[in-house]
């Protein structure tokens, strides 16, 4: 059977539906970076999504040509996930999805090293005839966060953090979104297959102890 991210590291992805926290080890992803709301049909958001698929598609199924990666394994492709961030705040405004900025990821296998990400981007960029300069290949140390299974639509996800961030003060812990640590989803539901009120998203905060630097 293929190896299944979800299934093997359920404490990264099917966290319960309230507030734990956790620690995320360092990882390496495809990523687009993008502005704007998700939610428009010709928008860079749904263009990230398409580059992502098709490179971790190549990279998965590069066991059908002549591309040996070292370490293969049969698995299945991770979901897809998003740091999300609005320019002028470090919270999230979900009446004003057009100032978004985001980053679109989704993780890359262990044995997938920067010389085979560069190698699917050409195969890509070759076979499908479309321009893939804004993939790139992110590594992130995410460190201690608190996470928590959110169940709804995502404009109904301020209810969820906001307990998120009770629960991480009372351990000890306060937000700590930066330039470099971000508001992080992780999609498990598909919003074209799924109802709104029953899309599962994991919710993650980088978070560090009250007073630390």
């Amino acid at each position: 059977m293929a190896f299944d991210y979800k299934k093997e590291y359920r404490e990264f992805y099917m966290p319960p539906k309230k507030p734990v926290i956790v620690d995320i080890p360092p990882m390496n992803y495809i990523a687009v970076r993008g502005k704007g709301n998700p939610n428009d049909e010709n928008g860079e958001y749904k263009t990230s999504v398409s580059l992502l698929y098709t490179i971790a598609f190549t990279i998965k199924m590069s066991k059908m040509g002549s591309r040996k990666i070292d370490g293969y394994f049969d698995y299945v492709v991770p979901p897809l996930e998003g740091f999300w961030r609005q320019d002028d705040s470090w919270s999230i405004d979900y009446t004003r999805k057009e100032n978004f900025s985001f980053v679109s990821l989704i993780r890359l296998p262990d044995f997938v090293a920067e010389s085979d990400f560069d190698w699917a981007v050409s195969e890509a960029s070759f076979k499908k005839k479309t321009d893939f300069s804004k993939v790139e290949f992110l590594s992130y140390n995410e460190g201690k966060c608190v996470q928590c299974m959110h169940i709804g639509s995502y404009d109904n996800e301020p209810a969820t953090v906001e307990a998120m961030h009770e629960y991480a003060a009372q351990h000890g812990f306060q937000i700590d979104i930066t330039d470099t640590r971000h508001h992080h989803e992780i999609y498990l539901s598909d919003p074209r297959k799924c109802s709104a009120d029953k899309l599962k998203t994991v919710i993650r905060h980088p978070i560090k102890a009250v007073g630390g630097d």
